[in-house]
């Protein structure tokens, strides 16, 4: 175990170097795309929170990403000044509070029930965004201004595609890893243990509605986080933003990575931004070969990308034994 925790260290730290080393040699085009991921990343671990630690299946996900996004957006219109992490913190206020409301109406509900009302708020919400057209400008969206960041002693210029790509990345990074550290943490033990066994969790003393809802809130914080991001990295919000197609991307994502994997969902959001852009680059039926790709891997790899990795893995450390076993049994026998 202890091997394997430091391998993980080893590995997340060369991945966080190659990030931070990646703007001095990539185009602006390749810059944008890494802070898409970067965003979406966050988007679908918190989804993954709710699904494949807690065991909800919401379709309703997305409504969250859009309050944050559609909040951050008509402040900074609203707001003469507003800093730019002003407007990120009234986003992902906003989804917060929404959030907390809406958990206690939902999670009264079990299974399906659940699921249908996630489905419900989602829709409701969704047909919000396009009627109050005095806020979010209905259909026609709403455009953004993105704020410089004044630091007192230097002003980041958040026009440059650089320096929001490495203040999304320590941002977003950073509520990444506090989602892992919440997974390792007694409360998300609870969360876990109550998706396995309910009953026996109630019979020794823990309230599983408590524990839900403290979930669901903290997965609306983080999924409006990213929202209030995805509004200053487009520089606009459309009601895209809060449909029910942004709730299936976010599915998409964590069962391609995996769900059984906490950075799955990373992987997952990476694989998926990348593959539409090739595809959309191809093609403007590329939801279609999205679609196929989600049921090949539904079908043959159903741990998603993480589990394909960990299973190749195994099978050459397997195969190295093995190799390493025949050569020992050879020396031996001579």
């Amino acid at each position: 175990m202890k091997k394997d925790s430091k391998t993980t260290q080893i590995l997340g730290f060369i991945i966080l170097l190659i990030l931070f080393s990646l703007p001095f040699v990539a185009k602006p085009y390749t810059i944008n795309l890494l802070t898409e991921m970067i965003i979406f990343s966050l988007y679908a671990v918190s989804y993954n929170l709710l699904l494949g630690f807690g065991g909800l299946l919401s379709f309703g996900h997305g409504m969250f990403l859009g309050l944050g996004a559609f909040t951050a957006g008509a402040m900074l219109q609203r707001i003469p000044g507003l800093p730019f992490f002003g407007a990120v913190l009234l986003g992902t206020l906003t989804a917060t509070v929404i959030g907390l409301g809406v958990g206690c109406l939902l999670l009264r509900h079990k299974g399906s029930y659940y699921a249908l009302l996630t489905l419900a708020f989602n829709a409701l919400f969704h047909a919000l965004a396009i009627k109050w057209h005095g806020v979010t400008g209905g259909d026609d969206g709403l455009p953004v201004k993105r704020p410089n960041i004044n630091l007192g002693f230097v002003e980041l210029p958040m026009f440059d595609v650089t320096v929001f790509y490495y203040v999304t990345l320590v941002v977003i990074g950073c509520a990444v890893l506090f989602c892992w550290y919440f997974t390792k943490t007694a409360m998300g033990k609870t969360v876990l243990l109550v998706r396995e066994n309910e009953e026996r969790m109630q019979f020794i003393g823990y309230n599983p509605a408590v524990s839900r809802m403290i979930l669901f809130t903290l997965t609306a914080f983080f999924a409006g986080l990213a929202g209030s991001f995805y509004a200053l990295f487009f520089k606009f919000v459309g009601v895209d933003a809060i449909s029910i197609d942004m709730t299936t991307t976010a599915l998409l994502m964590t069962f391609i990575g995996g769900t059984k994997s906490f950075f799955g969902p990373v992987l997952g959001a990476g694989f998926y931004i990348y593959f539409q852009n090739f595809l959309s680059n191809l093609t403007d039926r590329w939801p279609l070969f999205m679609g196929i790709l989600f049921v090949i891997m539904v079908l043959f790899a159903p741990q998603g990308l993480s589990g394909l990795i960990r299973s190749l893995v195994e099978l050459f450390g397997r195969l190295g034994n093995g190799k390493t076993f025949r050569k020992e049994k050879n020396v031996s026998g001579k």
